[in-house]
């Protein structure tokens, strides 16, 4: 009877035991919650820290991104139709007007020995002209010292249409509580991957952009999309070149689109999507170097050998003539 009273004992204790144990795995796991996904307000204050806060503005304020057919304005605009410069932008499939869509503007809002933000307030869809009303709403901010880059995207709801879309006589900053009806979550813009085209440095050029004259540049400065997990999450790009090469005097050559296309396109060995014939003839289809004004023949004897050695480094990084250099920021961010 005495060993029936201690084996009940037992029994007893052990149930006991294993009810506590699972209480506590059920309040661990209660504890133990994914982290929340940062908001927009919270992502701006951490940019507006680390960099600058990029403060409200008026698209109507920037300058106009000029759309012309043989260097002039046309006597209309049609969808789909080509242009001399138009917008690397443009895919295939988008509900869009295509890539010569006029009326886009483009306004430095920062640019100096700290800081450089720029807003792009895009038209995908044919309006009239000095329109309220945009598709999509860019902010580029970018810290001259560390490399720390924001990205900040508004888009107008789909289906885009002519008669709707942003208001942008009064962009709201994304720290504004009002910023989180305006601005994309940091995860939705995050999912444009925008680093695969500014794989070279946060400003990509174009004969599109360049018009305005509205671009900062910093095109060796320190680099780095390290503010925001999403942002963090993307590739890390790297810079490409060989000895003496040419190509990289002015600014480094990264090694995602740029590697891939944006090269190509840049000297003429295939043309953007909605380029007419001006744009495909030399020296419009070599658009690098900026302002080029040499004849073709000097072109390729200072060019065409570095430019081949671009493409050989991109289809083989690996190859011992290879150089290729992480692009990183300067200091690391807390």
């Amino acid at each position: 009877m005495k060993r029936s009273n201690n084996q009940e004992t037992i029994r007893r204790i052990a149930i006991r035991a294993a009810f506590l144990l699972s209480a506590a795995a059920f309040f661990a796991l209660r504890c133990v919650q994914p982290a929340a996904a940062q908001d927009i307000t919270a992502y701006a204050k951490e940019c507006a820290r680390k960099i600058a806060p990029v403060q409200e503005f008026d698209c109507q304020k920037g300058a106009e991104i000029p759309i012309t057919v043989n260097l002039q304005s046309p006597p209309g605009y049609q969808p789909q139709m080509d242009c001399d410069r138009p917008s690397l932008l443009y895919q295939a499939g988008e509900n869009t007007d295509g890539s010569c869509v006029p009326f886009s503007r483009a306004i430095v809002l920062r640019d100096d020995a700290q800081a450089q933000i720029v807003a792009i307030c895009r038209e995908k869809k044919i309006r009239d002209r000095d329109p309220k009303l945009f598709d999509e709403v860019d902010v580029i901010s970018h810290n001259v010292h560390t490399g720390s880059t924001c990205w900040f995207q508004a888009q107008a709801a789909e289906p885009l249409a002519p008669n709707r879309g942003l208001f942008g006589t009064r962009v709201p900053s994304p720290e504004e509580l009002i910023g989180k009806k305006f601005w994309n979550a940091p995860a939705v813009t995050a999912k444009g991957n925008c680093v695969t085209c500014h794989d070279s440095d946060p400003f990509m050029y174009s004969p599109y952009i360049a018009q305005t004259r509205q671009l900062p540049a910093d095109p060796f400065g320190e680099y780095a999309n390290d503010i925001g997990a999403v942002f963090r999450a993307w590739e890390k790009p790297s810079a490409i070149s060989t000895r003496g090469n040419t190509c990289v005097g002015c600014h480094r050559i990264g090694n995602l689109t740029t590697c891939r296309q944006t090269v190509r396109e840049a000297v003429g060995i295939v043309t953007s999507h909605g380029s007419d014939d001006w744009a495909k003839q030399y020296p419009n289809s070599h658009w690098m170097p900026p302002g080029n004004s040499m004849t073709e023949k000097q072109w390729d004897q200072i060019y065409s050998a570095s430019v081949q050695k671009i493409f050989a480094c991109c289809a083989n990084p690996k190859a011992p003539e290879c150089e290729i250099t992480p692009i990183r920021g300067a200091l690391p961010q807390k």
